[in-house]
């Protein structure tokens, strides 16, 4: 059977076919509490004595992780050089942002207005000619929520008001909701009206009907935006992934870092997110802090995510999920260290909040969980204009933005060609696909659809955590 050594100082090997595909093998013996090495770092002890040979995984392996720790600064510094420019076709909206899709939002301050706004979608059969297509987006928050957890839901919602790939956006509440649209207001800011029209739905006697009329005039707006060449520089795309095997660490994880490094190497920006998925490799990120301040914000990230889990009397470590387990991925320090690949080698520019935008270009991380619809919608909100996302077991899951799903190996890709945009499997036989997954970016960016436009999978899920009255 074939088998992959990933680092020289692995003592494990990953099998690349059998009914162990994905799986570790011991390189040589292994004594009960030695460390595993895998990518050239722990990702757990030997719970008993392993001989050569011996498949290494959840019956013989306990993580070493526990709780918040103490962390120092050791720069690794990795200055990536600014390369020749390229361009994509953009849309130039008033405010300067650059989007690459020109669609109408329908953005729901409560869950109230959920079916309203999925009837007033149908708006999309008179005026999708007009634009990109109509979308709404469902969720069950915006009243009944205290404090952060109200903050929270209110940030997420202004990201995606102000989300460039929207051309225009219909902002539908209710009108006795905490978070009714004269309190979104507060938050949001000043809007461009042309852009963005409010409507509580208990202030109209016909509200379907007052809603496509906004709709209309919306893309009225919609149907004047053209596009036109935009730098490279100005592109945000967001890293994620999930239904992780044993070969997402190999294939498609370090495909998306070579591009992170491609893209950042002509100006523009990544987002990193999936913070219980840095635990255990977490150092390798904070050591490539562009300073101190970075470092700080990145072990409060850390840690802060680490009293999330333990104030609700969960360890940290208990993350891979059964389809992770079933793939080869044994402890979370063996999926951290996997999932940190899509980072690349930049340095990191700074740490965003969830609802946060980006501000500083290059490598961002993003706070939020691993939960894949939470952590794309995280990302959209902080104005990912696409995502890449990277997947062993498979899922049709879509953000608001274009999601391309990177197959981590090629029977994935053959079954399932309608959620997989592009197969990084055949990595695993020595082809360099990191030029062509640029290029594919670029043909997304210019108005390609991925997979989950195509079949309409563009969802919503806000990351809770407090009080319901």
């Amino acid at each position: 059977m074939k088998q992959i050594k990933i680092n020289e100082k692995d003592n494990v090997a990953v099998m690349l076919d059998g009914e162990l595909s994905g799986h570790k093998i011991a390189l040589n013996d292994i004594k009960k509490g030695e460390n595993i090495i895998k990518y050239g770092y722990p990702i757990g002890h030997a719970t008993e004595d392993i001989k050569k040979g011996d498949h290494v995984h959840t019956h013989n392996i306990k993580t070493n992780l526990s709780g918040v720790l103490e962390y120092k600064y050791e720069p690794q510094r990795n200055e990536i050089p600014k390369t020749e420019k390229r361009t994509f076709m953009g849309y130039r909206r008033a405010n300067g942002k650059v989007g690459i899709r020109n669609e109408i939002w329908i953005v729901n301050t409560v869950g109230c207005v959920n079916k309203t706004s999925e009837i007033a979608r149908e708006a999309n059969k008179l005026y999708g000619d007009m634009c990109d297509g109509v979308f709404n987006y469902v969720h069950p928050f915006g009243c009944s929520q205290l404090g952060d957890d109200q903050k929270m839901t209110q940030n997420v919602l202004k990201g995606l008001v102000n989300h460039p790939n929207a051309a225009g956006v219909l902002v539908m509440g209710l009108g006795c909701e905490n978070n009714n649209i004269s309190v979104f207001k507060t938050v949001l800011g000043k809007v461009d009206e042309n852009r963005v029209k409010f409507m509580s739905t208990q202030d109209f006697d016909d509200e379907i009907g007052e809603g496509l009329r906004l709709i209309g005039e919306l893309a009225e707006y919609a149907k004047n935006q053209k596009r036109e060449e935009c730098d490279m520089s100005e592109l945000v795309v967001g890293l994620k992934c999930g239904g992780s095997d044993g070969f997402s660490g190999l294939t498609a994880n370090p495909l998306i870092g070579r591009f992170s490094d491609k893209l950042i190497n002509k100006g523009g920006s990544t987002v990193l997110t999936e913070v219980p998925e840095m635990f255990g490799a977490e150092t390798i990120l904070m050591n490539r802090c562009v300073n101190e301040e970075v470092f700080d914000k990145t072990v409060s990230l850390i840690n802060d995510f680490k009293d999330y889990f333990t104030s609700h009397n969960q360890v940290v470590y208990e993350n891979p999920s059964p389809g992770n387990k079933k793939g080869g991925i044994t402890t979370l320090e063996d999926k951290s260290l996997g999932c940190v690949q899509k980072s690349g080698s930049a340095d990191v520019e700074d740490v965003i909040e969830i609802g946060g935008s980006v501000t500083r270009k290059g490598l961002n991380l993003l706070t939020g969980p691993g939960n894949d619809i939470v952590a794309v919608t995280n990302l959209t909100a902080s104005g990912c204009h696409l995502i890449l996302f990277s997947t062993g077991r498979g899922t049709p899951v879509g953000a608001p933005v274009p999601t391309v799903k990177i197959a981590t190996n090629t029977n994935l890709a053959k079954r399932k060609p309608h959620w997989i945009d592009f197969n990084a499997g055949e990595i695993i036989n020595g082809v360099d696909l990191a030029d062509e997954l640029f290029e594919y970016v670029i043909e997304v960016a210019n108005g390609k659809q991925t997979n989950n436009e195509k079949n309409g999978y563009k969802e919503i899920s806000i990351f809770k955590d407090g009080v319901v009255l």
